[in-house]
């Protein structure tokens, strides 16, 4: 039986952070968390009554920390060193059988894919009859409209559509006036795309799908932002495609989890003249140099819009990009995949508020859960700090 306790007592501090900045690409405060962590420890013998004069201790990773095991498997990736020839020959079977089971569980995600595509097709009639309703294409009886909700339900239910309310004076307005861009108001991961001049925009927005990649074509899903004729673009849908990939990774095979999305793309928008909400106009001064006449130049530059959702970042073909784009990226798949999971089947629960109550709820458990580790200590809960990794710009689903 091999010990490797003793290997914990050898793991050098310096060569330790070199690593953690060289090798992850932890840098700034998460890298000073970790020196921090390491720094200022001390030891001393003690025998009976007596000990020794107490000394600096530049190595070794404490034994039952919370980022012990994370911090060895960096400055030691590796135990093959270690095992006899005999074992490291039996450990190369079980890695073989271990992609193998990558392999398996790649069909199984391609499977529940399927399942996926052939569930939406059952869902979809409810979305049209949603669709309806909210547009005012239907008015739903009496007997649809029946619903088992307390006094206080209802008085809170009115409280969070009081802006529409005001907004259509009408005693009976048509459908659920801007249904979509109340969604849009009221979650923060969209709320934080949104700008003032798109709203008007928005409230032409009759229903949003998701379509599924049919069998035998790579893996994607796409997002269908349907409009109504309105007075600032000629396209009738929008879409946004993500694509996905269900397969190991052949020179990385073991960091499989499942599906991820790795690209995405948008569509072109056909904006009427001078409706174009992702860019602006601007106005500068020039001064000619050699004869000091000034003129005015004008020129459209980028200007912040939810509709900059449909012009994405593309991801290059060598996947080199800058942190900023990364991020960028990073958001998108996620925003895309909300929409998929979360905003689109659930669409009247984030309209009345009850799904960002449930939304918040699951955060304050999570809360809870860290508050009962105790109180905070930058030597235990240093893991928390460590950067988010983007592995390809890609998301897990």
């Amino acid at each position: 039986m091999l010990d490797l306790s003793a290997t914990f007592d050898t793991a050098d501090h310096n060569i330790l952070l070199n690593r953690l900045k060289v090798l992850a690409g932890i840098s700034g405060s998460a890298l000073d968390w970790l020196s921090f962590y390491l720094s200022g420890r001390t030891f001393s013998i003690r025998a009976s009554k007596f000990s020794s004069n107490t000394s600096p201790l530049t190595c070794v990773i404490p034994l039952g920390s919370v980022p012990g095991p994370l911090l060895f498997s960096i400055i030691y990736p590796s135990f093959n060193h270690m095992l006899p020839k005999a074992v490291k020959r039996r450990v190369h079977a079980l890695k073989r059988l271990q992609v193998q089971c990558a392999n398996i569980e790649a069909k199984f995600y391609e499977e529940v894919h399927e399942l996926e595509r052939k569930y939406a097709a059952l869902y979809q009639p409810l979305f049209d009859k949603r669709r309806d309703i909210v547009t005012g294409a239907v008015e739903p009886t009496d007997e649809e409209c029946e619903w088992h909700s307390d006094r206080e339900e209802e008085e809170e239910l009115a409280v969070s559509i009081n802006v529409i309310q005001e907004a259509t004076p009408e005693e009976d307005p048509k459908g659920i006036p801007e249904f979509w861009l109340t969604i849009f108001k009221s979650v923060d991961m969209l709320s934080d795309m949104l700008q003032e001049h798109d709203e008007p925009i928005l409230k032409h927005l009759k229903d949003i799908q998701v379509k599924f990649s049919e069998p035998g074509e790579p893996m994607s899903f796409t997002l269908e932002f349907h409009f109504e004729p309105n007075g600032y673009f000629n396209n009738a849908v929008l879409t946004k495609v993500y694509k996905m990939k269900s397969e190991p990774d052949s020179s990385d095979p073991f960091s499989f989890e499942g599906p991820e999305i790795i690209d995405c793309e948008g569509c072109q928008i056909d904006w009427h003249k001078g409706k174009d909400v992702t860019v602006k106009t601007i106005k500068k001064k020039q001064k000619h140099k050699g004869r000091g006449t000034v003129r005015t130049v004008t020129k459209q530059v980028p200007n912040d819009s939810f509709f900059n959702f449909f012009n994405p970042v593309k991801a290059p073909p060598d996947g080199e990009m800058d942190e900023d784009s990364e991020f960028t990226l990073a958001t998108d798949f996620e925003i895309g995949h909300f929409f998929r999971e979360r905003i689109v089947p659930r669409a009247v629960l984030y309209f009345t508020g009850e799904a960002l109550e449930d939304d918040e709820s699951e955060q304050d458990d999570e809360g809870d859960e860290d508050d009962d580790e105790g109180d905070f200590d930058p030597k235990v809960s240093l893991h928390l700090a460590l950067p988010f990794a983007i592995s390809d710009h890609s998301l897990n689903l």
